[in-house]
């Protein structure tokens, strides 16, 4: 007999039976054996802690959604017998599989599929996992044509191949899957795109079916909602609609031309990061886009990062567009004799950088080529690591507020103790700089998750990630040490007793690409961004060309108050041009008709709020300034 816990319920049973039927548990999906996920049908033979695996935890989604891909690819095999199948994982929210089809897949060929699934799914077919010699498995994929599998299984050192199979249909997996077919009761497959293989653009195209798949048809509807709501925030569309930004093949790809409107954004937010680093003591620094390229040996780049860069040769020598800032504020930093009483010394630009994206990865505003990112570099002693990890993260946290973000998770990404060779930096100091940065997070009331093994290779790091109106999640602010370019610099500070002392050196960004920050804050808001964010904050039409003159008063007035103020005069129906403004997303409409004009007042129509009657042209600013004042 052998013991088995689950939720600290100790009790005793017979050796080789399955999880599943000692859990005894129609939700679970999976198990945790002494740690290892494992299916339903592994045999226990040895005492054991088991707790079963649902869907609404990562690893019950992991393994739904990838069970799902097998069952698609299933149905295209069946539908398609010409198929050549390549890889099928489960990714953040959903998954695909890739395939290798002559024809182009179709919206009607998605449906088609979809069917073909629930047929499979309703058979309630038992998903097996079997281990074969890989002797079985090359003769399996040979016969079947499947010169992607074979690729794979080269890449597999076991002699034992790990396979699953439902009805028929094998795959190379190593699980854990579902028990069978009919727990996969709502599914939808959203989009089919072209992707690499191996994510190589040297490779063949293939075709690859995103999907979703849930428990229950009420979470599927609420997700399809969600994706929904998405594609009317995506800002790819929004953006150049708004008048934002744009991009253009002309130019290159991956480089973004900010409009009129997105100019005026991008300075709001600019004046908005200088005023709010000066007042919490940071110097502004400028560094040139471009240095030489035994800097970036110095730094280290160009032996880790120099296929990312953009290089080009002047009088002989190299020279490369810079990737990153941080070389540039060590030099400022390594220009005069530094005592520990100037320390901290806090540098923070607004530094545009360039980095050789691949093709493939781009997308739209969120990832670009070139792009102007709020850097920071603190430069301190052991003692005041602390205390500068807390500013900085407090510094932070009033950022993103101040922008409307108020939900975050929070990632403490350490090294993996078990390959502490894979880093730079003493033991001493990834243990000063780790405790340095729990003791801010407590300090300031945060949870966190601790992710050992997700630290770069120079230090540990803190990653805050926003969450928007849709609950999905974007990088943003970063805050962590570097053990690396301090000593590769060799710079030091003359300490209290008259020696040199290597500064800790900490990396910060808040928001990140500018150029990215906007794609973020048009997907959160809809494109209806608060007012102090607003490119325009209103706009004055008139009803007929009586008004015009009037019309140009308000409007001058407005622009005495700094309020940032558009015209419509056109010889439009009102309804039109008050159906352009609102399309526009533009907060404040004021209309102007005789009545206005021989009353002194305006019509005044709010975004979210409609027709608000006529009121005094100083009541209205009085509601903008305080719209403004408290960032709505």
């Amino acid at each position: 007999m052998i013991k088995i816990t689950i939720d600290n319920n100790t009790k005793t049973v017979e050796p080789d039976k399955q999880v599943g039927e000692i859990l005894a548990d129609p939700k679970a999906l999976a198990a945790k054996v002494n740690g290892q996920i494992v299916d339903l049908s592994f045999e226990l033979n040895e005492d054991a802690e088991v707790s079963p695996i649902y869907f609404d935890s990562k690893e019950g989604k992991s393994i739904f959604w990838h069970s799902t891909s097998h069952l698609m690819a299933n149905a295209v095999k069946l539908l398609f017998p010409d198929v050549k199948l390549a890889i099928g994982p489960s990714i953040d929210e959903g998954f695909y599989y890739d395939f290798d089809l002559k024809q182009s897949l179709t919206d009607k060929d998605l449906e088609k599929i979809e069917l073909k699934m629930h047929e499979l799914a309703k058979k309630n077919l038992p998903v097996v996992h079997k281990f074969l010699s890989r002797k079985e498995v090359e003769n399996y994929f040979n016969e079947k044509g499947e010169s992607y599998k074979l690729e794979i299984l080269l890449e597999v050192p076991d002699e034992k191949i790990s396979v699953y199979e439902q009805d028929g249909f094998r795959d190379l997996c190593l699980g854990p899957h579902l028990p069978n077919t009919g727990l996969i009761k709502s599914f939808k497959l959203l989009s089919v795109a072209g992707a690499y293989w191996k994510g190589d653009e040297h490779n063949v195209m293939l075709q690859r079916i995103y999907g979703i798949s849930f428990p229950t048809k009420e979470e599927l509807d609420a997700y399809i909602a969600k994706v929904e709501d998405a594609k009317r925030r995506d800002h790819r569309k929004l953006g150049p609609q708004l008048g934002l930004f744009l991009f253009s093949e002309q130019l290159g790809p991956g480089l973004m031309l900010w409009t009129p409107k997105g100019a005026v954004m991008r300075r709001i937010i600019e004046d908005y990061w200088i005023n709010t680093h000066y007042k919490a003591g940071y110097q502004i620094i400028y560094t040139p886009h471009i240095a030489r390229g035994h800097l970036w040996e110095t730094s280290g780049h160009f032996s880790y990062y120099k296929e990312n860069m953009f290089t080009l040769m002047i009088e002989k020598e190299e020279y490369a567009l810079k990737p990153m800032n941080c070389p540039g504020h060590i030099l400022i930093y390594q220009s005069a004799v530094r005592s520990y009483r100037e320390l901290p010394i806090r540098y923070a630009e607004l530094g545009t950088v360039y980095r050789n994206e691949r093709s493939g990865v781009m997308h739209g505003a969120l990832r670009v080529r070139g792009f102007t990112q709020d850097d920071a570099h603190i430069f301190c002693t052991p003692e005041q690591i602390e205390d500068e990890i807390y500013l900085t993260l407090q510094l932070a946290l009033k950022i993103m507020s101040d922008f409307g973000f108020k939900d975050f998770n929070i990632d403490l990404s350490l090294r993996d103790p078990k390959h502490k060779d894979q880093y730079v930096g003493t033991d001493e100091q990834w243990e000063m700089g780790g405790r340095a940065l729990i003791k801010a997070l407590e300090k300031s009331g945060l949870s966190y998750t601790t992710r050992e093994g997700e630290a770069t290779f120079y230090a540990p790091k803190i990653d805050i990630k926003l969450l928007d109106s849709l609950g999905r999640e974007w990088q943003c602010p970063t805050i962590q040490f570097d053990f690396n370019l301090p000593a590769r610099f060799n710079i030091h500070y003359m300490g209290a007793d008259g020696k040199h002392h290597t500064p800790f050196m900490i990396h910060r960004a808040i928001l990140g690409a500018l150029e990215r920050f906007l794609g973020i804050l048009i997907e959160h808001y809809a494109g209806a961004f608060p007012v102090w964010l607003s490119p325009v904050q209103a706009t004055v039409m008139t009803i007929t060309e009586q008004e015009i003159e009037y019309a140009k008063k308000v409007i001058e007035q407005l622009k005495t108050e700094n309020i940032r103020v558009a015209e419509d005069f056109r010889n439009e129906k009102i309804s039109y041009k008050i159906g352009e403004a609102e399309r526009e997303k533009i907060p404040y409409i004021l209309i102007i008709g005789k009545r206005e004009k021989e009353n002194n007042q305006i019509a005044l129509r709010k975004r979210h709020q409609g027709n608000l009657g006529n009121t005094s042209l100083e009541s209205v600013v009085e509601s903008i300034k305080d719209d403004i004042n408290h960032r709505r």
